[in-house]
């Protein structure tokens, strides 16, 4: 992928493979699981970057390997032109304080044992800053989160809605003064009511404060609402990136293309008349020769079996695809699979 001079999160040929308990006859170590292989990607500062896919393809180990809460096995995490983890870079502490991450489970990521005010405290405070001065603090991200200090602060998570706790867990990481954000899902478990407010509340934030975004999720819609360019995985791969517009408008990967296809339409006269896309995903310890998705492609030809193409320019200098018949490719030709009961 070509690379942007202004990007403010660099990633570089990341990958991770996870060691099973599985044995394969003849082979003398366990075949490891390729959660994620080859990804790289820039995000712009200001910008945020939506990440989508099949649970399993690696969305949320990539963020996990941002955040280093588990070590890549190779490639390389540049913030800010430095280096994570590397001699002449940034210590993971130190992008720590630059990066944050949110988490899907808003109840499961707090201390059931400690009250909000402690919680949102509690990084500033490992950190060095005086107790008080967080204290304090953490009324101030309280008030921008939407949360009335005086009501929530002195409060136990198990008292809060799940929407009140995810503004908690989103005031948490504002306390430590991030410049990029994480959401893995962060909205996903949320009332559609409540995650329309949630929504609101992330532009907002990062409108005020500057904030860039990596914003993880499985539905399609908040990610075009929110994102400014997508990132779509499948099994541990990058199989198309570009701006919200090109990649929802024209889709230059088949699996894009049927993810699209997929979500219902608003006109209740149209329905699906087959199955945009079908099977399961490929076992990642085993995953098939040429490209990965071959299995399940309509388009699939002898070189899909073979050959496994690479992350490449499409008509669009920012929009790239790693298939073969990218050029060719659009939801209508691919799939035609939307069609009117009418017709």
């Amino acid at each position: 992928m070509a690379k942007s001079d202004n990007a403010f999160v660099r990633v570089k040929n990341l990958r991770k493979y996870f060691r099973t308990g599985t044995q394969i006859p003849l082979l003398k170590e366990n075949p490891p699981v390729r959660a994620v292989e080859k990804v790289s990607f820039d995000v712009i500062k200001g910008e945020t970057l939506g990440v989508v896919g099949e649970s399993g393809c690696g969305k949320s180990t990539v963020a996990r390997l941002l955040m280093q809460l588990i070590k890549p096995d190779a490639g390389e995490i540049i913030i800010d032109g430095l280096a994570v983890d590397q001699r002449g870079g940034i210590s993971i502490r130190d992008m720590r304080h630059r990066m944050q991450m949110v988490f899907q489970d808003s109840y499961a990521t707090l201390n059931p044992r400690m009250p909000i005010e402690e919680s949102i405290a509690f990084g500033p405070i490992s950190n060095g800053k005086k107790a008080l001065e967080a204290i304090q603090e953490s009324k101030e991200v309280m008030d921008q989160v939407g949360l009335d200090p005086n009501l929530y602060l002195h409060r136990y998570p198990h008292e809060l809605s799940g929407g009140q706790r995810q503004r908690v867990n989103i005031a948490r990481a504002l306390a430590m003064g991030p410049e990029v954000i994480i959401l893995d899902e962060a909205v996903s478990a949320l009332d559609k009511s409540v995650e329309a407010q949630v929504l609101n509340l992330l532009s907002d934030l990062k409108s005020e404060l500057k904030l860039t975004y990596i914003f993880i999720s499985h539905d399609l819609n908040v990610v075009k609402y929110i994102s400014d360019k997508v990132m779509v995985m499948y099994l541990g791969e990058v199989v198309e990136y570009g701006t919200v517009e090109d990649v929802y408008n024209s889709p230059k990967h088949p699996y894009t293309a049927a993810l699209l296809a997929s979500q219902p339409s608003m006109d209740p006269s149209r329905k699906l008349k087959s199955v945009p896309i079908t099977g399961d995903p490929p076992n990642p310890i085993n995953p098939p020769l040429g490209c990965k998705f071959h299995t399940r492609c309509p388009m699939v030809n002898d070189m899909c079996r073979t050959v496994n193409p690479n992350l490449q320019s499409t008509d669009k200098v920012h929009h790239r695809s790693a298939c073969h018949l990218s050029s060719n490719i659009t939801v209508a030709k691919t799939l035609n699979a939307e069609e009117s009961l009418n017709s």
